[in-house]
């Protein structure tokens, strides 16, 4: 019997990213045909430390937006160090190196972002029910103006820095409540009261909650590859990161994209604020559950919101 291609994977060094990425590493081997007990070695992880993991001081808008947690990694795919890389969708630009592809999404965890209160505030529904001026804390330019559309008293702190660094920062006092995505509390097991935010109300960071699995384009159709992705998920980003495309989408940015899919038909709501959240720019539409559908919907409704928005939208 010949033996198991070596697949190395590249991965961020935070918690996260190693609890996501090996649950990836484990898919890979059993889509190689090995027992996934046996996946470090045919699929090893190799840690790289991104730009973004190191500056933690500043919000990444200040720093080269989010495409400083793909750097070092896709440098290490394009050199051929690695085989593939697994992100969080979410942290993925919306333009790719070239000769490099997300070759594969996964089926994707919950989607919407959640609240975490200071424990002296007792069980909070949602973001309205903070109290007057409230300190929330969050590094993410849509999470901090969709916040301010609906509560404009609020004290919004820039708060950077892993899941249980962020946890640790508001049971030390240092914000009132935090914002954060329910897939990496999921992933990392975190059993933390929260409050989901709705999703159409107040629509997350296109591909938050899913994961992707980025090759170099030679490698996409690889077996191995086609064996991760799920078509739904894939269909569903699709959308969204349409929109992102359109909307030039950065961390200098604040919009967010959410799409589900139901009897064949997609829905997609997107909107795009001001940073002050003062302003709110929407649209949704509704296209056959097809991929190249859902991108060009995606687009349409970005586009829309661009030609609306105009410079109001950058920071």
């Amino acid at each position: 019997m010949s033996p198991q291609p070596l697949i190395r994977i590249g991965a961020r060094g935070s918690k996260l990213s190693l609890a996501q990425t090996r649950t990836m590493q484990r898919a890979i081997a059993v889509a190689l045909g090995a027992d996934p007990d046996e996946a470090e070695a045919v699929a090893p992880l190799v840690v790289i430390t991104t730009t973004g993991d190191r500056i933690q001081d500043r919000r990444l808008l200040e720093v080269g937006g989010k495409a400083l947690f793909t750097k070092e990694i896709e440098e290490a795919l394009a050199d051929g160090r690695i085989d593939c890389a697994v992100h969080s969708m979410k942290d993925v630009p919306a333009v790719l190196p070239d000769g490099l592809c997300i070759a594969a999404i996964p089926k994707r965890e919950d989607p919407r972002d959640a609240l975490i209160a200071a424990a002296h505030l007792g069980e909070i529904g949602g973001i309205a029910d903070l109290p007057q001026g409230s300190r929330l804390g969050t590094a993410s330019l849509r999470r901090q103006a969709q916040a301010l559309h609906i509560r404009p008293d609020l004290q919004v702190l820039m708060m950077r820095g892993n899941v249980d660094t962020r946890l640790a920062k508001l049971a030390a006092g240092e914000a009132d409540a935090i914002l954060l995505a329910n897939a990496g509390l999921n992933r990392l097991g975190f059993d933390v009261p929260r409050a989901l935010l709705d999703p159409i109300a107040a629509p997350p960071a296109p591909g938050q909650g899913a994961l992707a699995i980025e090759t170099r384009a030679a490698d996409r159709d690889q077996p191995w590859v086609a064996a991760l992705r799920c078509l739904e998920t894939t269909v569903a980003v699709a959308a969204e990161r349409g929109a992102l495309f359109a909307l030039e989408g950065s961390c200098r940015t604040a919009m967010g994209a959410h799409a589900t899919i139901a009897g064949g038909r997609l829905k997609l709501v997107i909107e795009a604020l001001t940073p002050d959240g003062k302003r709110r720019f929407r649209r949704e539409g509704e296209c056959a559950a097809e991929e190249s559908e859902a991108w060009d919907m995606g687009l349409a409704l970005g586009r829309d919101v661009r030609a609306e928005g105009g410079d109001l939208l950058e920071l």
